[in-house]
């Protein structure tokens, strides 16, 4: 599968049509520096001439300082070609990178299990890199250079038949054989392109771990897996560049051949006194100047295999759709809502599901709105992945879920998280300020409210020995934050947030004593005229709860009112009050 002209045009339009000032401003510039490229050989055909002719030094000496100053003006004029392509690239690439980035936040998280950070990182940044001459330089260069050549033919056709005829041979021949193989190092551009995603997807990986591979004594086994990427990657890079060698010789031996005729034809010339020293001189220097073009489409197309290879892969990621449908219009009601599973199942395998591959079977309950549901079982039973379900980051296989009376699936999926808010024992931390952090950037929700939920919650003395509050900057290690702390500023999220239902799944599990007392009275004061589902462990978390489900390998193992499971000393709950929870886990 070769990537078309068509699609070439098209990613080019989509991202210069915006620009398109910028890119009338580098074709001018480069139209400007073909035509000086032109006119300093006809500069020094005059001098060599005169001068053998016996000129005046007055002319020799105009002659020369118009050769410098039109010299000089090439090369302003080529900074300002570079200064363009590259304004041009950037802004170009930025938008690639952009829309790469929106597209992969609309992607459902069965995506990104399959794709390692690092493997997107590589895509986004490395395929959307290696493009940035492609927009830049490839179709303007392309043209540009195709314009020298000709217009380096037209000229020498003025001056001579014979000779023009010879450049225009020789010009053919080179760019035929170009054209031809320009494809030959697209796979395995595609290859390498494909490995080193593969590596930094490796690498990312190891420094996410770096902690528990060194408690653990791992570092022999990363080592030996990095060597092995490496030493799988060298052959293909050798292979890429072994490909792009061989046009580099095959441009070489055109242009030494070119050479042998321009030099050639402009003796055979000068000797049947048909043209001057000068001349001869001018048909040698057109020869080289039709090298460069040629050099230069060669180095076009060089980078254009690595940029096909990128092409595919970015197109192969655009073309990744979400496994959720961006849901209908029903709005949900405000306050608190009502949480109705019916028969419902779900698997993380979409293809080929089958009985054993469900992580939930059949899971059918009915949860009021105000009232709280304990959900219990062993790990691996469920549990998470039935809030993931409310939270639409995946949807079931079968079976409907009502959010307020509505069917999950036909509200906003954007909207969404407005209403559903969810707490974990992981708390994500990102590089940016306390109050970004506390309202993910929604700039609706005041400070005043922000400091009356840290009061809240006990965090207001941390708050205060911040140096700047809430302007100070936190990120992933916020090596001044304890755990505790940590999960306090979870819970002020969803306090800030003011869902209709509120998800805690082991929120409390990495709490001390004394901080859960304290999370806990937020609690209370949280669920206050709210939904509440409590995945827990420990009993003392779900003692306020008004309905128990228990599940066991994805299956309903018991479910309902809670009091009436404890009065019945048969009950699967009943029976864990009296033994303790630990025996859940076994």
């Amino acid at each position: 599968m070769k990537v078309g002209i068509q699609q070439y045009w098209k990613l080019l339009v989509d991202y210069l049509k915006p620009q398109k000032g910028r890119v009338v401003k580098l074709a001018i510039a480069l139209l400007a520096s073909i035509g000086l490229k032109l006119i300093n050989p006809q500069i020094l055909r005059y001098f060599i001439d005169t001068a053998v002719g016996g000129g005046s030094e007055q002319n020799l000496l105009l002659t020369a300082l118009l050769f410098i100053g039109v010299a000089i003006l090439t090369q302003l004029v080529s900074i300002s070609v570079t200064y363009y392509g590259e304004n041009v690239a950037w802004r170009a690439t930025n938008t690639l990178r952009a829309d790469l980035v929106e597209h992969c936040l609309r992607l459902d998280l069965s995506f990104h299990k399959l794709c390692t950070p690092g493997e997107l990182l590589e895509k986004v940044d490395g395929d959307v890199q290696t493009l940035s001459h492609f927009f830049s330089e490839f179709t303007v260069y392309i043209l540009g250079n195709f314009l020298v050549i000709l217009g380096v033919i037209v000229v020498v056709f003025v001056e001579d038949w014979r000779a023009g005829l010879a450049i225009a041979f020789f010009a053919l021949t080179g760019l035929s054989t170009l054209i031809r193989m320009r494809s030959i190092a697209v796979p395995h551009w595609r290859n390498y392109r494909q490995i080193s995603a593969e590596f930094f997807g490796f690498v990312g990986e190891q420094l996410a771990g770096m902690e528990d591979i060194r408690a653990n004594g791992a570092k022999s086994y990363v080592m030996q897996r990095f060597h092995k990427i490496l030493q799988s990657w060298l052959p293909i890079f050798h292979k890429a560049r072994f490909a792009n060698t061989i046009l580099w010789a095959i441009t070489n031996g055109i242009f030494a051949v070119g050479d042998v005729i321009a030099l050639g034809v402009g003796v055979y010339l000068w000797s049947q006194n048909f043209i001057t020293i000068g001349t001869l001189y001018l048909l040698y220097s057109y020869t080289i100047l039709v090298s460069e073009p040629i050099e230069q489409i060669r180095i076009q197309f060089e980078q254009l295999q690595q940029a096909e290879a990128s092409i595919y892969r970015i197109q192969d990621l655009f073309q990744v759709q979400s496994q959720l449908s961006a849901g209908g219009e029903q709005q949900l009601p405000d306050g608190a809502l009502s949480v109705t599973f019916e028969n419902v199942s779900f698997s993380y395998n979409n293809q080929g599901v089958e009985a054993g591959d469900f992580i939930l079977q059949n899971i059918s309950f009915d949860l009021p709105p105000g009232h709280l549901l304990g959900l219990l079982g062993r790990t691996g039973s469920g549990k998470s992945s039935l809030a993931r379900l409310l939270l639409r980051l995946y949807d079931p296989q079968s079976g409907s879920i009502r959010l307020g009376g509505e069917p999950i699936n036909q509200t906003s999926l954007t909207d969404l998280p407005r209403f559903v808010g969810l707490v974990t024992q992981d708390v994500q931390l990102f590089q940016t300020t306390v109050r970004n952090n506390l309202t993910f950037f929604n700039q609706n929700i005041s400070d005043e409210r922000i400091y009356e939920t840290l009061e809240m919650l006990g965090l207001s003395e941390w708050l205060h020995s911040l140096s700047n509050g809430l302007d100070t900057n936190l990120g992933p290690d916020s090596s001044g934050l304890s755990a505790g702390q940590s999960q306090l500023l979870a819970f002020t999220r969803v306090f800030l947030k003011n869902p209709g239902l509120v998800i805690l799944d082991e929120a409390s599990s990495r709490l001390d004593p004394m901080t859960e007392k304290l999370i806990q009275k937020a609690v209370d004061k949280l669920l206050i005229g709210r939904t509440g589902i409590v995945i827990a462990h420990r009993l003392a978390t779900v003692e306020k709860t008004n309905q128990i489900l228990i599940l066991e390998q994805g299956r309903v193992s018991e479910y309902g009112q809670r009091e009436e499971l404890v009065k019945n000393s048969h009950s699967r709950f009943a029976q864990l009050l009296q033994t303790g929870l630990t025996d859940l886990l076994i």
